[in-house]
């Protein structure tokens, strides 16, 4: 790995490893929708070479029913199907415009139904795809990257994707056709004249290739703006508490300032080659008009000029005309064709770079089942370091420093097991090696005998509760948030984990009671409330192993008191390990882990710990003295 692949997130290293990201996105997902790919294609060829017949009626008439200098013809038409006289030739070719128009509208109609519905089930396949392996990655990956960039993948370039797919394809087919078509016509009815109006069309492709060069990159850093932009917004919008509390709007107002001037900036770029590009496609599909009319009007006034040779006649040159002019206009979009084409490469190179990054913490081959768990837990000489970043997470790279030294202990079934300790520690980061948000350096973490890495994630955390300090919560209603841990559980069951979490009373006064929406992370509640719903949902799950990880620690001392009842009640046979910070709520635990710098520094009863005088006894007294001093 290079030094400068050491400096990018895994988020950057994988985006950039992408391959031909527009033909992976055609053969991964285009592929099961192919028919209607095929059907908007078909229709949108039908459509174009329609719109082409009535230029092309159009001479003929003029030729031969009003000026009667050509006979009447039309290419692949058999002259005895042609009628001979002027009346129902003028009919005929009446009838001609006509239904071409009625035919370019009516597949026109079926393109539009067919390419809409190709391009938005491929981007619902890949829109529920990415956020599918989004949820899969390790949790360096949700330490190490920023939540507005990932959000930006999941809307706004899979939004481009669809626009690419649903524009850009069908446009590109369509200007195919009618260059081909509208050249051979040409060719057709005079190559001479022909030649002059397609003179520009090499000119074109040079000028469209540097185009695509130059604008290439400037997409790329535009896209990692709209990143940039959209954390920005959403980290100061999810803070608004701190930001008002604090006062730092102007503060925050300036960040996302100098964000979207960023994106400004590269949005500018973009346009400002846009309208050398667009300009310049117009200039040269103008000087192709303008040719064709000159030597055309020419032609018409004398005889052939230089070295054209034969006749043109009216009808011919009006045709010409009116070809040229729709010749003009698909040429002068492939500027638009281009843009998205190249916001769409950009685009799905972070699609699959996301979708790339590897998984490292997954079902083993071989993975077991953990059933019936009794809930015995061991941690065998267990240590453990951050990786500095999540790229060498994902390469399974070893280099932050140490967290946990040499954690060595044993949960029998039915025990609890309290964790102490300073703050930063270890002691949640212990607890989540169980869960294998994170994998171990060194030693084995067991339930039941089994490693960890040997039983299937499902299973494992399926069979493990955790109550964390930060309550999450789902914008619905509350019974939808306490049904998170058992979507099969009906009201009764839901109810009956409320009361045990001594949160059923404050539910039952709110407005619609378990059927009220709570907001946002529940912003409708208090914390104390929050936190109540988070142990009910919890209860509901009924777990063999329960973490809480100071699970009581935003409430006051008489719903804490409650709760503590309710959850002693909760892991009477249950494999408890509770990280706390106010010691009075795991006095009666049945093993107390003194951290200190991850490593246990004590191990013991609450009164074996005191009776040993050490880091223990010394936090009991300071807190003990706080509860006298604070109701003296």
């Amino acid at each position: 790995m290079g030094a400068n692949e050491a400096n990018e997130s895994v988020f950057d290293v994988y985006r950039d490893r992408v391959d031909r990201p527009l033909v992976r996105l055609f053969r991964s997902y285009g592929r099961p929708e192919i028919a209607w790919f095929g059907l908007g294609m078909a229709a949108n060829v039908v459509a174009r070479v329609a719109s082409l017949l009535p230029p092309l009626v159009l001479g003929v008439a003029i030729d031969a029913v009003f000026v009667a200098s050509d006979p009447f013809t039309l290419p692949v038409v058999p002259d005895a199907w042609l009628p001979t006289t002027q009346s129902s030739q003028f009919q005929l070719s009446a009838a001609l415009i006509f239904g071409a128009f009625l035919t370019t509208a009516v597949f026109t109609w079926i393109y539009g139904i067919a390419a809409n519905v190709f391009a938005h089930r491929v981007m619902h396949a890949v829109r529920t795809d990415s956020f599918e392996r989004m949820q899969r990655l390790d949790m360096p990956f949700f330490d190490d990257k920023q939540t507005g960039e990932v959000m930006s993948v999941l809307n706004n370039d899979a939004s481009n994707l669809e626009v690419f797919l649903d524009d850009a394809l069908q446009n590109s087919a369509r200007l195919g056709v009618m260059v081909l078509g509208i050249a051979a016509l040409l060719f057709y009815l005079n190559a001479q004249l022909a030649v002059v109006t397609l003179i520009a069309v090499p000119a074109m492709v040079l000028f469209t290739l540097w185009f695509m060069r130059v604008v290439e990159p400037i997409y790329v850093a535009q896209r990692a703006s709209v990143g940039d932009l959209n954390t920005r917004l959403e980290n100061s919008l999810g803070g608004i508490q701190l930001v008002k509390t604090a006062t730092t709007e102007d503060y925050e107002t300036e960040r996302v300032r100098r964000a979207s001037y960023e994106y400004f900036e590269q949005t500018m770029q973009v346009i400002k080659l846009n309208y050398v590009y667009r300009p310049g496609m117009e200039l040269l599909a103008g000087v192709s008009f303008a040719a064709t009319y000159v030597v055309g009007g020419v032609w018409l006034f004398s005889d052939a000029p230089g070295p054209f040779t034969g006749e043109l006649t009216v009808g011919t040159f009006v045709t010409f005309l009116l070809m040229t002019q729709r010749f003009v206009t698909p040429l002068a979009e492939v500027s638009n064709i281009i843009d998205q084409y190249e916001n769409a490469k950009a685009s799905s190179e972070r699609v699959f770079g996301l979708m790339d990054i590897p998984v490292r913490i997954s079902d083993a081959p071989g993975a077991v089942e953990l059933t019936d768990p009794e809930g015995r837990v061991e941690y065998d000489h267990v240590d453990f370091a951050y990786p500095e970043n999540a790229l060498k997470a994902a390469q399974q790279e070893i280099s932050g420093e140490r967290v946990l030294h040499d954690i060595d202990f044993v949960a029998e079934p039915g025990d609890t097991v309290a964790l102490v300790g300073p703050t930063g520690a270890g002691k949640s980061t212990l607890l989540k090696l169980l869960l294998r948000l994170y994998e171990v350096d060194r030693g084995e973490v067991r339930v039941d005998g089994h490693d960890v890495r040997e039983l299937t994630l499902s299973s494992l955390r399926g069979a493990i509760g955790y109550v964390g300090q930060d309550a999450y919560l789902f914008d619905g209603t509350v019974s939808e948030n306490i049904r998170y841990g058992d979507f099969d559980a009906g009201d009764e069951r839901i109810e009956e984990a409320a009361r045990a979490a001594e949160a059923h009373e404050f539910i039952r006064d709110l407005p619609e009671g378990y059927d009220t929406r709570i907001g946002e992370r529940g912003v409708k509640l208090s914390g104390g409330q929050q936190q109540r719903l988070s142990i009910a949902r919890t209860v509901l799950q009924d777990p063999e192993i329960l973490i809480l990880d100071e699970a009581t620690s935003d409430v006051d001392t008489e719903t804490e008191r409650l709760i503590q009842e309710s959850l002693d009640r909760l892991t009477k046979e249950r494999t408890t390990f509770a990280i706390a910070h106010r010691l009075s709520t795991v006095k009666d635990a049945d093993t107390i882990l003194v951290i200190e710098d991850g490593r246990i520094t004590e191990r013991g009863t609450h009164e074996g710990l005191l009776d040993a005088g050490g880091t223990y006894a010394t936090l009991w007294g300071v807190q003990a003295g706080e509860v006298e001093t604070g109701s003296g």
